[in-house]
């Protein structure tokens, strides 16, 4: 068990349905990576990756398939390209407005992370079809807008989307908050005390909203730990960013709450700046983050494995997750929720 300062253990248990692999590895493309996942009103997921010749090349673009009530995936399609210049970290998000369900796709566009910049597009039927991509910011220069993991709508009705700025110097975490909708941003920073990290400091981070009401964060970061932070003023501002107990190799997490009030969290348990990306596991926490026991493991540790940036979704009794698979093709696991946990 990993113990940051825990007081209530969780109770849910989660059995594995499914494994599988979205398409063939190498059959569409050399390489894939940054999968994302969104559940739609009927139960369909939707997937979506980077991929083309290697992370960064020119031929890079994003990807998607969609999987129906039989649970069989489509041939990945292309979703967003732009010639001549590389996509990165594909971000899918399901909601209903007035009425109505949406997609939204965020993605980045740019030569490099530093200089990247966050693009969206939406879709009305399903995914079946997209609006044509805008700027999320009009005068973004380095990513607005979510980074890896999808926007939080808050009880308040606020969208909170976790956010990073990548330099060569300082990586620096934030949440643009939007109170219209996501017609407009604003950057509120995820401080940390600068001189204590010995690395380049906090990216990517995931988003959930506790049982109290307090939204919390856990980061990446280049310290061998995850990091955390909590805003009590829906997402307005945030506490300085303070190291958990649970290790991270410097690679993408992924967290969500349950209908119980537990929270599920895919990590590499590893610890270190740059460390292997293999095994993968899933963790489950009953006191909203503050302690944490190991469930499962998805992947084994594998000398040269990359099983990385993983994503969750929920809905009623089912948890599915996706991840990178040694960048040949995106696994994709099926749990079923046993138990009724409550907190």
């Amino acid at each position: 068990m990993i113990v940051e300062r825990g007081v209530r253990a969780a109770r849910t248990s989660l059995v594995l349905m499914e494994m599988q692999h979205i398409f063939e590895p190498g059959r569409f493309f050399e390489q894939c990576h940054a999968s994302t996942l969104a559940v739609l009103e009927d139960g369909t997921l939707l997937c979506a990756w980077f991929a083309g010749s290697h992370e960064g090349a020119e031929d890079v673009a994003i990807w998607s398939a969609r999987r129906d009530a039989a649970g069989i995936w489509s041939e990945p399609t292309v979703l967003a390209a732009v010639p001549g210049v590389p996509c990165w970290n594909p971000v899918l998000f399901a909601h209903v407005e007035a009425g109505r369900e949406l997609v939204d796709l965020y993605f980045k566009v740019g030569r490099d992370i530093p200089g990247w910049r966050t693009w969206r597009q939406r879709s009305a039927d399903g995914g079946r079809s997209w609006s044509l991509p805008e700027l999320l910011v009009a005068d973004d220069s380095f990513g607005r807008g979510p980074v890896r993991n999808p926007p939080l709508l808050t009880q308040a009705g606020t969208l909170l989307a976790p956010a990073s700025r990548e330099t060569k110097t300082s990586w620096d975490a934030f949440v643009d908050r939007s109170r219209d909708g996501g017609a407009s941003w604003e950057m509120v920073p995820i401080l940390r005390e600068r001189a204590k990290f010995r690395g380049l400091g906090l990216i990517q981070p995931t988003l959930w909203q506790g049982t109290d009401g307090r939204i919390h964060a856990l980061l990446r970061s280049t310290e061998g730990r995850i990091f955390r932070s909590v805003s009590h003023d829906d997402g307005a501002s945030w506490a300085v960013a303070w190291p958990t107990g649970l290790p991270n190799n410097n690679s993408g997490i992924a967290a969500t709450r349950l209908e119980s009030g537990e929270v599920l969290l895919v990590y590499n348990p590893l610890a270190g700046n740059w460390a292997p990306r293999s095994p993968l596991s899933l963790a489950i926490s009953g006191d909203d983050g503050e302690s944490w026991t190991d469930l499962l493991q998805l992947e084994p540790r594998e000398p040269e494995a990359e099983y990385s940036y993983p994503a969750i979704v929920t809905r009623g009794d089912r948890v599915w997750i996706s991840y990178t698979w040694r960048r040949r093709t995106i696994a994709f696991r099926e749990l079923e929720i046993a138990g009724a946990g409550g907190v």
